[in-house]
């Protein structure tokens, strides 16, 4: 606990920005209070359902699926921005530095209090979240699986926002200006979300499921399946698209017999995979975000001593 605790140059960095860390635990309480109220008025006796409350509590959580993947963002551009190419910048870091407190002490203190508050927002955002989604959850763009949801239910944003700590604390020391350091430290972790974004369902091998020619194998998947890719396949076992056979012969489910097709398929992700991959990509992050981290060190080290 002594770690953590609000003294000295710690106690300063809360100081200089309380007012932003103010503004966090806030907007947690008024996304609580929304998430609260639109349930009860989607779940309201007497009324059929879904109701008018219903569709806005799905457009609120698809938007607050959206704008969870901003907060890494958000925080990466404030770390390297306000919090240290400011100070950098404007030279006050230096009367820090006349205060018994050592260069290492003082970026340690800036990242420390950001990591803490960061993570601690982002993990009561992911139970109000849960507790709104809930209710729609598999619906249109609400499936556990879909981009948005998929980070605001898991650990991996809480992830995202150490990143952007990591990101900001090497973006700030290595540009020294505020804007630019913003807009590149927001960028370079907004990358990152986009990269895994793309990447994250290759991880794991999906579940293949067939089916004969007369039956869709992507309509008797398990409930709450993710649906990767699906098609025809041969005798030989090739896999062709699943109009392959309707641009040869113009019909649905008549093949040209050249073609050899015996079945259908279509690759999934059950279920079950959601948290070996929130696990994967948790554990690939908190890597790079230990990286940015030392590679931040070192830059302060390099120029400061």
């Amino acid at each position: 606990m002594s770690a953590l605790t609000l003294n000295g140059p710690r106690w300063v960095a809360v100081r200089q920005h309380r007012r932003a860390l103010w503004a966090l635990p806030v907007a947690v309480a008024a996304a609580l209070v929304a998430a609260v109220a639109l349930r009860l008025l989607a779940s309201e006796p007497g009324t059929l359902y879904p109701n008018r409350w219903y569709s806005m509590l799905r457009i609120a959580m698809e938007g607050a699926g959206r704008g969870m993947l901003l907060l890494p963002v958000l925080v990466a551009a404030f770390v390297a921005g306000p919090m240290l190419a400011r100070e950098t910048e404007s030279g006050t870091y230096r009367l820090a530095l006349t205060q018994s407190t050592t260069p290492k002490a003082w970026l340690a203190s800036k990242t420390v209090v950001a990591a803490v508050v960061s993570a601690g927002c982002a993990a009561a955002m992911i139970g109000v979240y849960r507790l709104g989604w809930a209710p729609v959850a598999g619906s249109h763009q609400l499936s556990w699986a879909d981009r948005g949801t998929y980070e605001a239910t898991g650990p991996v944003i809480v992830a995202y926002c150490l990143l952007g700590v990591g990101v900001g604390a090497v973006v700030g020391q290595w540009l020294r200006r505020t804007l630019p350091a913003m807009l590149v430290a927001g960028g370079v972790t907004g990358l990152v979300l986009v990269l895994f974004g793309y990447l994250r369902w290759s991880v794991l091998t999906p579940v293949t499921r067939t089916t004969p020619l007369s039956e869709y194998a992507d309509l008797a998947l398990p409930r709450s399946s993710f649906l990767v890719d699906s098609g025809l396949l041969t005798a030989t076992g090739e896999r062709l698209p699943s109009w392959a056979c309707r641009e040869r012969s113009g019909g649905m489910g008549v093949c040209p017999a050249d073609l050899q097709v015996t079945g259908r398929y279509a690759d999934y992700h059950p279920v079950s995979h959601y948290w070996q991959t929130q696990l994967i990509e948790t554990t690939t992050v908190l890597a790079l975000t230990a990286l940015a981290l030392y590679t931040a060190f070192r830059v302060l080290r390099a120029r400061r001593g």
